[in-house]
Order: C-alpha cells, then structure tokens, then sequence
C-alpha cells in the first residue's frame, strides 16, 4: 500500500499519525519502482509455552539493524515496512539506511535517515503496510546495506521471516541508528522483522522475477551469511549477464504449504500470493516451488503444545494441481507469468514419492504455466531418483547444500524468464 493510499485508508490520520506527502506522491510517479528485494512475513505463535526457536527478541526501545542485499541497482531506494499481523501499531522513531561494512558496522559516509511524509518517525495501525518516502542515496546491486530501526517504547515482535540465513542485530536501549560502530549492537537474531521490502528508482526497462515457496526457496540449510540460495546465485547469474536489469527478490516461506494455513509456517500460498508477489512493484515473472509440505504434513505426528504441522490434512496430486492452477489464474489475471517448479527428491515413503511424481509429471506436460523448471532432474540421483545426490543433499535427505542450490539456478531457463518479463 502507497503513503497516499494508506492515508485515505486512515482518513483523520489519528492512527497514522503522519499526512501525505505531495513531494512524495509526485515522486511516485515519475519513478519506475521495482522491487529489489524482499521478504514474506509470517506470523509469531502467541502461546505462554512457546519453545526457544518461536521467542522473538526484545527491541522495545532499542534499535534493530538488519542487513539486506538488493539485487538490482538504482538511484533512490524506498523501504517497505509492514504490520500485516499487528493487534497495535507499529512504531518506529527513527529509520535510517546505510551502506553495511561488515557485522553490524555501517560506513561512516553515504547514510540516510529514512522519512514518512516528511516526519522521521511513523506509527501503522494494525494490519497496514506502507512505503517509505524516497531516498535519494544510490543503490549498487549485491552490496550489503543496513536498515537500522530505533523502536518505540512498547514495540514487541509478533511477526517476522523466521529464517533468514542472514545474522542481523539489536542493540542495548537508546536510538543507534546513526551509530557506525557496531559497539551498542551486541544482540544478535537470524529473522527478518517488519522490513519487508526494498525497492529503487531503476532503468525504465528494468523488471523483478519473484521466487516462492517453502524452505528450498528459502534456503533451509545454506551457508549464513553467504547469500547462498538459489534465488541468491540466480539472481548474479543474471547480474554478471545482459539481463542484469533484472532483480530477484525471494518470497519462500520455510515450512510453507501450497493449500493450508499454519501455526507457524504463514498463510498458505494460495493466499498469500496476491499481496506478496503481485503487490510488489516490478514484478512480471514468478518461479512457483511448493508441495512438498503439502505432502509431507499428513505424515508428521500430532504433538501437544505448539503444533506447526497442522492442520495434517492429507492432500492428493489433483488437489495440489487444483492449487497450481488457482495461483496460474491468479498471476494472468494481473499479466504476470508463471514458471513452474517440478518438486524435489525427498526420500518420501512410496505413497507420498507417487504424489510427488504424479504432480511432477503434470508440471511437466500439462502446458499450464508459463514454462517449466525441472528442479527435479538437476538434483535427483540417477540411480535414486527419489533421492538427491549425495553432493547436492544437505544431510537431511530434504534440503539442498549450498552446491545443490547453485544446481537449481543453473537449471532455470533465464533466457525465457527473463525476455516473458520484458513482454
């Protein structure tokens, strides 16, 4: 949602506590916005029982530093922030950006404060999202840079990316959001919190391709801090080519299913497709990798307590294909096409390895996306096909290794996802 849609949302503005910005909104619309990368949130279980992994950190009144990595340059920046999931507002009273120089150290040069219709701070009413004013501070594709977020006195986590694979940092009580050192920032987390999106003024010519799924689109079990999922190298394949006008933001969900809500693990992606990959500007072309928790979940024991594998519905290969062809619509409906992603060995027992094969083969030949990506071919063991190779399995028999998610990029037809986004 845009600062001026937001308002008219807000209407007395004594929730949003900010008024539209007509610099801004002018800015809006001479800039060709394109998401150069992104996150998915998900909401927190809100339990007194919840296991150390669901225990979001404390940053009321602290300054949260998270570090991302656009994949498409340009000559302003705009951040998107989001309180999607909140039951009270959002509240930051400083934001700045700057050029991350290792760890949760920034340069001392080249940083911005980050405002909202003029204001340097913004308070967003439960459930709303909203875009910064535009930041005029150039952007360099792959380089590291820090969002640092002075919070608001009785600011608490109930939603985050739950695995980033990336180490971001909080910081002792006070706004060091200015600070260079990384002195003050002593606590450390591997989410993404609130932050959900950057974008730049890019090339007029300049689009996204959005990756989604679950946790091999996430990048389950890649290197930490290495920027090693397949989204990851997909997106220096293209940068390091002709087609480096093309950015890659990464929308995969760990534990994500196709056709069902979860505890933990976000909205199904039937849903959630609309906001989290059609809302996002820029983008034309979408690689879909989901089912195999769709499959698996069925399988998985009930526990007491926090159960994040339900519901355990049992899901068959025309129920998987019925969801496929729900987000295919979806996607033409606003002119963005899909390419499909064959579902990946994962030593599945025989009834649920059928399933698997069963969906594979209608990706493969039914002709209803836009193209296919065989991800199953390039990591399956010839002599096992039901497993990955042993040098592109991660040790979990599920998730790829950083090698095997490199195989994944260099199986995507970029030449056809990249000229279908131009189109």
């Amino acid at each position: 949602m845009t600062i001026r849609s937001l308002a008219a949302a807000c209407g007395a503005a004594l929730l949003c506590q900010f008024a539209v910005s007509l610099p801004a909104a002018a800015a809006e619309t001479s800039a060709h916005w394109v998401a150069a990368w992104a996150t998915a949130l998900q909401a927190i279980p809100q339990r007194s029982d919840l296991p150390p992994l669901y225990r979001a950190p404390e940053v009321a009144g602290r300054t949260v530093r998270q570090i991302v990595y656009p994949t498409l340059s340009g000559g302003s920046a705009r951040i998107h922030l989001s309180n999607k999931y909140g039951a009270t507002p959002l509240t930051i009273e400083d934001l700045r950006i700057a050029r991350s120089s290792g760890g949760a150290a920034v340069s001392e040069a080249g940083g911005a404060r980050v405002t909202f219709s003029g204001r340097a701070s913004v308070s967003i009413p439960p459930g709303r999202e909203l875009d910064s004013d535009p930041i005029v501070m150039a952007v360099a594709q792959g380089a590291p840079y820090a969002i640092s977020a002075f919070m608001g006195p009785q600011q608490r986590v109930v939603a985050w990316h739950r695995v980033s694979n990336q180490l971001n940092y909080v910081s002792s009580p006070g706004n060091h959001t200015a600070d260079a050192s990384a002195a003050a920032f002593r606590g450390r987390f591997t989410q993404y919190l609130w932050v959900t999106g950057l974008s730049v003024d890019a090339a007029p010519d300049s689009t996204a391709i959005a990756a989604i799924g679950d946790s091999i689109t996430d990048g389950m079990r890649s290197s930490l801090n290495q920027n090693r999922r397949w989204p990851d190298v997909l997106a220096r394949r293209l940068a390091s080519s002709a087609s480096r006008s093309t950015a890659v933001i990464n929308l995969g969900i760990s534990g994500n299913r196709l056709l069902n809500d979860s505890p933990c693990y976000g909205e199904a992606l039937v849903t959630r497709f609309g906001q989290d990959v059609l809302e996002r500007p820029g983008v034309k072309a979408v690689v879909l990798l989901i089912g195999i928790n769709d499959i698996n979940f069925a399988a998985m024991p009930a526990r007491n307590g926090l159960d994040c594998d339900f519901p355990h519905a049992a899901v068959t290969a025309a129920d998987l294909i019925s969801g496929y062809q729900r987000v295919i619509a979806t996607a033409r409906h606003a002119g963005v096409k899909v390419f499909g992603g064959t579902l990946t060995p994962a030593a599945l027992a025989p009834e649920r390895e059928n399933i698997r094969l069963a969906v594979n083969q209608w990706i493969r030949s039914s002709h209803a996306f836009d193209g296919v990506v065989d991800f199953d071919a390039a990591l399956r063991d010839p002599a096992l096909p039901a497993r990955l190779q042993r040098q592109y399995d991660s040790g979990d028999h599920i998730h790829p290794s950083d090698a095997g998610y490199a195989a994944m990029a260099d199986a995507i037809p970029t030449g056809a996802i990249v000229s279908s986004a131009l189109r």
